[in-house]
């Protein structure tokens, strides 16, 4: 194949077997081999696009999220599996802010997000919405993520503080309490970490 032109080539070859086992490898890698793709090939839709496109019903709830970086990549997550909205609440920083555009790249701009004082108040808020509250925590009668049923309505899903995690209110106001299982000494994920975890797996889930 030619890379500039695209325009395949059809060779006569002789059978694989007769060259020796360096041809036939060398001869493998090539024809199977995966060239990366450039950024304008990934048909990716563009701010404006990204505006207009039906979101999926789910929102995130930022609990006292204390780093900036964390907050600028869950900005990228949602804005990657276009969520609806984020609510940014309490400590939570709000852009504009270069940290948090390090990590975003942009994301801040495209997804909406409205500041809340209270994380509490957010998910109140949103329950009467109609919205399922799912606490992505450590707590007695959590559903592991091999095992959850996402509720055929709107979610929210809340991530807590780096320290502290989701706060006990929010836990006991919580139509689901979501656990991913670990197998290590570390006993928790990273919150962007997390978030995009649960992301992909909804995703999956959704598409499905």
């Amino acid at each position: 194949m030619n890379r500039h032109t695209h325009e395949f080539t059809i060779i006569k070859l002789e059978p694989l077997h007769h060259f020796s086992p360096f041809i036939q490898q060398f001869f493998l890698s090539y024809i199977c081999r995966m060239r990366k793709l450039r950024n304008s090939e990934l048909n990716r839709m563009l701010p404006e696009e990204y505006g207009q496109a039906e979101k999926w019903p789910v929102v995130l709830v930022l609990d006292n999220v204390r780093s900036m970086n964390n907050v600028g990549s869950m900005f990228r997550t949602a804005d990657a599996f276009l969520l609806e909205k984020i609510y940014l609440c309490g400590i939570t920083a709000t852009p504009p802010h270069r940290d948090i555009t390090k990590t975003a790249i942009g994301a801040e701009k495209t997804v909406p997000w409205k500041y809340c004082e209270s994380s509490l108040q957010a998910v109140m808020d949103l329950k009467e919405q109609g919205y399922s509250i799912i606490a992505i925590e450590q707590a007695e009668k959590s559903i592991s993520l091999m095992d959850i049923q996402y509720p055929n309505q709107k979610l929210a899903f809340v991530l807590g503080n780096e320290i502290d995690g989701v706060q006990q209110e929010i836990v006991d106001l919580s139509n689901i309490c979501l656990e991913i299982p670990q197998f290590g000494t570390k006993h928790s994920f990273n919150v962007a970490v997390t978030c995009g975890m649960i992301l992909w797996d909804y995703a999956k889930y959704a598409k499905g």
